[in-house]
């Protein structure tokens, strides 16, 4: 997924991310900047790999015509139809990707277990677009700084350490934010994306017959004529269209237009263009020449004196590929905690001026350590190569099913429309799936054992999370007998005690432990939860929503998109009627912090009981999180058992 669930937004979505002040073109160029970048650097080794995978095509006309149709084919169908066509029509007020559609169509079923299962495959795709997160930086650098032996053979030994230099770096710059260099992406990419088109022209005019490869009967026969090594071969064709999750994810940032702008009119044209000019090449070439140029057919298009320019600018087309897919990994896991499905994070905001902009140590340096270990051990992109297909085919394909329920139960088209194109995107994308299963062995097992991994995390944190809010809500004693109870019970001290709650009935077992051990009420006490809505962003006239309880105390709820930063201290200046404005240095916020204990009745397995607590300890605080005032803050421990 290069989801991609890879919304990189850090760097250009300033400047009219949102749309409200940029033309129509200017978000278009931005957006080329941005978000096509993986898409972009796949003709580096898509073409190549088809021929020298694990299955190894005769390097003919046949089969070279063939490619380059399926290729054609599979931009058309996969990336122009159902991506920027048909999933770019299901926004979430505006936002795309995995998460924002699995929000709707959970939104639109209610609790039916068609929303349960919606939801499990919308945290499985989550799950493997880790692993793409890991593999795309490699695969794309790697398949870049391997192009100098192209340029001399004897610079093999220094690929690998340039492309570690290259990869530490990017992760090292990304605390500091992408906006300066994020204004170079643009320019960069269309130099980029120019060049490659221009390459491509010059050896179609050469071997003006490969534009027959239009016509899909090359495809149909390359089937026929080559049976299981033509559908193995599908494995490697689908490289040429990874990214394609990306267009979607980044819709809200640039908007449906500008992206379809982008696909249409300029990107698509320049990559068809270079794999056609790739086939036209190697068609064009000698018997006794093919192999050697297939090693690296996108360098090769190139004339001598110009591969080492081509090869610097290869590199940086893959490093602003690469800095799309961590930014996008730092936006998914935003949303995910915001959806309860991962503990609470430390995040850092790296711009003033835009609030898209984050940085998530945690995630950072995780990727980081897992992008070193893939280049140690894989060594080259081709290897590579095989673990990425798995990722991506396998996002894809929950994509296809996601499309599948929204087009049948939420668009509810006419069922002879409906099922038709579901059917056919399920049987495209379950044939890419199913061709890079024999890979597994190969280099497919990493993301997979990414991906369980993950879903596990995922999957233990949202469950231990209900367990527990269910157990405390048990015991959780209503909050207008003990405001009745309590008013003549303790004594009434100036000030405000903000309570944070995290569900919005009960008392909070801080605000238990604090009138159990300091017998002292504040004049005003306000139990407040924040709940996080199924959508992106929250109206700011709907944030704020309070009930008078009586003799000073109140119930308030802030409520935020899944893509916004819970800024308690902010949102708090939309609650002047709770009592008053909230003035920070006569506030306090208590807080609970939970220890779990083992239960006589668990909810799950021990192991992820364990896991959860695991999980638990080392989430960042509620502090941090709420953006509370840290000198205003007081935590009460609590016991639960789940």
């Amino acid at each position: 997924m290069s989801q991609s669930e890879n919304s990189a937004t850090n760097s250009a979505s300033a400047g009219g991310a949102d749309g409200h002040n940029a033309t129509k073109t200017a978000l278009a160029v931005g957006a080329i900047g941005i978000v096509f970048g993986d898409i972009g650097t796949s003709p580096l080794y898509a073409f190549r790999e088809t021929f020298l995978g694990e299955h190894s095509l005769a390097i003919d006309k046949l089969h070279v015509f063939g490619v380059v149709s399926l290729i054609f084919w599979s931009m058309t169908l996969i990336v122009s139809l159902q991506y920027v066509t048909i999933l770019m029509r299901a926004d979430n007020k505006g936002q795309g990707g995995t998460l924002a559609l699995v929000a709707m169509l959970t939104h639109h079923l209610g609790g039916s277990r068609y929303a349960w299962l919606t939801l499990i495959l919308g945290v499985f795709a989550t799950a493997l677009f880790y692993g793409d997160s890991m593999i795309t930086p490699a695969i794309s650098v790697l398949s870049a700084v391997e192009g100098l032996t192209v340029v001399n053979a004897q610079l093999e030994p220094l690929v690998i350490p340039i492309a570690l230099t290259l990869l530490i770096f990017l992760f090292v710059i990304q605390r500091r934010g992408t906006a300066k260099v994020g204004a170079l992406f643009a320019p960069v990419m269309i130099v980029y994306f120019v060049t490659i088109a221009v390459l491509g022209v010059i050896h179609i005019v050469a071997n003006p017959l490969i534009l027959q490869a239009l016509n899909p009967w090359y495809a149909v026969q390359f089937f026929l004529t080559d049976g299981y090594i033509a559908f193995l071969a599908l494995g490697s064709v689908v490289l040429a269209v990874t990214g394609s999750e990306a267009l979607y994810s980044d819709m809200g940032h640039f908007g449906r237009g500008p992206m379809r702008l982008s696909w249409f009119g300029f990107v698509m044209p320049c990559l068809l263009l270079n794999y056609f000019g790739q086939g036209a090449m190697i068609a064009s070439l000698d018997p006794s020449q093919t192999a050697a140029a297939m090693q690296s057919p996108f360098f090769t298009m190139a004339p001598e004196q110009l591969r080492l320019p081509l090869v610097l600018l290869a590199t940086a087309a893959t490093f602003i590929a690469s800095q799309a897919v961590i930014s996008g990994a730092f936006s998914v896991t935003h949303q995910a905690i915001q959806l309860g499905l991962v503990p609470r994070l430390s995040t850092e905001h790296t711009s003033a001026a835009s609030r898209g902009q984050i940085y998530i140590p945690f995630v950072n340096n995780a990727l980081m350590v897992s992008v070193i270990l893939l280049v140690l051990m894989f060594e080259n992109s081709s290897n590579l190569a095989s673990a990425y297909g798995i990722a991506v085919t396998g996002a894809m394909f929950i994509d296809t099913c996601l499309m599948g329920v929204l087009i049948l139960a939420v668009w509810k088209w006419k069922w002879w429309l409906g099922i038709p194109v579901t059917l056919l995107f399920v049987f495209v994308d379950g044939a890419y799936f199913a061709a890079n299963l024999p890979k597994v062995p190969y280099g497919g097992w990493f993301p997979l054992v990414v991906g369980v991994i993950a879903f596990t995390l995922l999957t233990t944190w949202a469950r231990g999370r209900k367990l527990m809010r269910e157990r405390m809500s048990e015991v959780a004693l209503p909050m207008e007998i003990f405001a009745k109870s309590a008013k003549n019970s303790a004594t009434r001290v100036p000030g405000t005690a903000i309570f944070m709650a995290s569900a919005n009935a009960g008392v909070p077992a801080a605000l238990l432990h604090n009138i159990k051990h300091n017998k002292v009420l504040h004049e005003r006490v306000v139990i407040l939860t924040v709940q996080i809505a199924e959508v992106p962003y929250v109206d700011p006239a709907e944030r704020c929503e309070y009930h008078d309880l009586g003799d000073g105390f109140y119930r308030a709820m802030l409520h935020y998109g899944f893509m916004e930063e819970t800024d308690v201290p902010t949102g708090l200046k939309c609650l002047k009627r709770c009592g008053g404005e909230f003035d920070m240095m006569q506030t306090s916020f208590f807080l609970s912090r939970q220890t779990l204990l083992p239960s006589k009745r668990p909810g799950m397995p021990i192991w992820r009981e364990k896991l959860f607590a695991w999980m638990l300890r080392n989430s960042a605080t509620a502090m941090d999180f709420f953006k509370l005032p840290t000198n205003r803050v007081v935590e009460l421990g609590s016991q639960v058992e789940i």
